[in-house]
C-alpha cells in the first residue's frame, strides 16, 4: 500500500514537473536575434509607430549614432494606419521589392498588432491568424518577422489593468515562438523604466496609450538593442536635445538591460 501510494506522489511530481516545463517553454522567448544584421527595415502598424516623429526615424539615428559607417546603409520604412489591427494591412503589397521606394527586398518586417488584442479572444486569435499569414509572405521573399511587442496601457485609459502587460506579453511571445518570428520586448521597457520611476512620463496624459517622446526613445533604443544585440547606452543621439541628457541615459540602460533580460544574454 505504501509503495502505490509512493509510485502515486512520483507521478503527480513528474506530471508537475512536465506541466511546468511547458508553462515555462511557452512563455520564453526561443528566437534571439536576426541571423544578420538587417539593413532594409520595415515597420507595418499604427499610431504607436508613427507618434512624434516615427519610430523607425529615432531607431535609424540611434544607429547612426552609434556607428556612421556601419549604418549609412540602413534603409528604414514605415506603413502605418491610425488604430490599425494587423489585418488592415497589405502585406503582400508593402513587401514586394519596389513599391516602397525600396529596390532590394526587405531583410525585417515588424508587425506591430492593435494594443488591446491580447484582452479578447476573437483579437487575439485575429493577431495570431494575420501573423501565420503574413510571415509566409514575409519570410517566402527573404526577411525575417520580428514582433513589437506593445505597451499595457495606464490611467486614464479604460483598458488599464495590472494583467494588461501579462497577457499583452504571453500573446506576443506565444506567436513568436510559433512563427519563429524575433519578439521585441518594447512593453517590458516600459514595465521597468516605470518600475524604476514611476514618476517618468512614457504615455501621453490625455490618454494613457500612445507615446509621449521619452516612450518613444525607450521603444527606438529597445529596437536597436534587440535587432543589432548592442547596447545603446552612451549613444550621443538626443533628438536634437530634445531628450535631456539625464533622460537619455536613463531609457538606454532600461533598454539594455530589459533585452538582455529577455532573452538571456
Amino acid at each position: 500500500m505504501q509503495h502505490r501510494a509512493i509510485s502515486a506522489v512520483k507521478l503527480l511530481l513528474f506530471l508537475a514537473a512536465f506541466l511546468l516545463a511547458a508553462v515555462t517553454q511557452a512563455a520564453t522567448p526561443l528566437i534571439k536575434t536576426p541571423a544578420n544584421t538587417p539593413q532594409r527595415v520595415l515597420f507595418v502598424g499604427n499610431s504607436y509607430f508613427y507618434y512624434n516623429a516615427s519610430l523607425h526615424f529615432h531607431a535609424r539615428r540611434i544607429a547612426l549614432a552609434a556607428d556612421p559607417v556601419w549604418a549609412k546603409p540602413f534603409i528604414y520604412k514605415s506603413a502605418t494606419i491610425a488604430a490599425a489591427p494587423l489585418a488592415h494591412h497589405n502585406i503582400d503589397y508593402l513587401t514586394t521589392p519596389g513599391n516602397l521606394g525600396v529596390k532590394d527586398p526587405f531583410d525585417m518586417v515588424i508587425l506591430q498588432g492593435n494594443s488591446t488584442d491580447a484582452l479578447k479572444d476573437k483579437s487575439r486569435a485575429s493577431f495570431r491568424e494575420k501573423v501565420i499569414e503574413f510571415n509566409k509572405i514575409i519570410t517566402a521573399r527573404g526577411a525575417m518577422t520580428a514582433l513589437y511587442m506593445t505597451q499595457a496601457h495606464v490611467k486614464p485609459s479604460k483598458w488599464a489593468s495590472p494583467e494588461m502587460m501579462r497577457k499583452t506579453e504571453d500573446m506576443y511571445v506565444e506567436v513568436g515562438n510559433e512563427t519563429g518570428a524575433l519578439v521585441i520586448p518594447a512593453g517590458l521597457a516600459f514595465e521597468e523604466a516605470y518600475r524604476q520611476r514611476p514618476d517618468i512620463k512614457l504615455h501621453q496624459d490625455y490618454d494613457g496609450s500612445h507615446p509621449t517622446m521619452l516612450g518613444t526613445y525607450l521603444a527606438a533604443c529597445t529596437v536597436y538593442a534587440t535587432l543589432y544585440g548592442k547596447s545603446p547606452e552612451g549613444n550621443a543621439y538626443d533628438f536634437h536635445g530634445i531628450v535631456g541628457k539625464e533622460d537619455a541615459a536613463f531609457l538606454q540602460r532600461v533598454a539594455n538591460e530589459t533585452v538582455k533580460k529577455f532573452f538571456g544574454r
